[in-house]
């Protein structure tokens, strides 16, 4: 084979690559930006979500200053997106705060029981979600597909966890006396409206 003969194929082989590895890239998806995977769900897909959950709106500020260590934390109330002081709203109040995340298994469980205990009790106290994550659209996802109908904190920064002196596990209830004082912190599920009944009661009477 002459010279000229070896560099017209070397040629050709090497066209047959750059061709072939074109066609490769056309046929896959080009990769999200950081910015795509980072990107916020739309206003309007919230408001989508919120709808279909249809979870009541977050206790009203009462007079008093409430729990010393919530004073300055503020969340979102993930009915409706509006801000909440977390003290004030828990002023005066006997409060059961449930602290989740959307993917976390057992809350799957708890939830359902929590909104179910809320149901038994009635006014003697207020059960309030705390979401401990940043994604509110997931949240509001999960707790429309488990039918539960709590008001919501969202509060993917922990600040209520870390006033509080919460561990770093989910779920974790806390009870809140009406004074605000802090009467136990239970980092463990439950997996009955009785359960949280027995053992809201036992914490309350320390």
């Amino acid at each position: 084979m002459s010279t000229s003969a070896r560099w017209t194929l070397a040629v050709l082989a090497v066209i047959a690559v750059v061709i072939a590895a074109l066609a490769l890239q056309l046929r896959e998806p080009s990769p999200k930006t950081t910015s795509e995977l980072s990107a916020p769900t739309p206003t309007a897909d919230l408001a989508a979500l919120r709808d279909r959950a249809g979870l009541p709106r977050c206790p009203p500020d009462l007079s008093g200053a409430g729990p010393k260590a919530l004073q300055g934390v503020t969340v979102q109330c993930l009915a409706d997106g509006t801000s909440v002081d977390a003290a004030r709203a828990v002023a005066g109040r006997v409060v059961v705060l449930n602290l989740w995340a959307y993917w976390c298994a057992p809350c799957a469980d708890e939830l359902p029981a929590m909104a179910e205990y809320q149901r038994r009790v009635g006014d003697k106290l207020t059960v309030i979600a705390v979401h401990e994550d940043d994604d509110a659209a997931a949240a509001l996802s999960r707790l429309a597909d488990w039918r539960v109908k709590l008001p919501t904190w969202q509060d993917g920064g922990r600040r209520v966890a870390a006033a509080l002196r919460v561990p770093n596990v989910v779920p974790t209830t806390v009870v809140l006396r009406a004074d605000g004082s802090v009467a136990g912190i239970l980092p463990r599920p439950f997996a009955s409206a009785d359960e949280i009944a027995a053992a809201v009661d036992q914490t309350m009477r320390r």
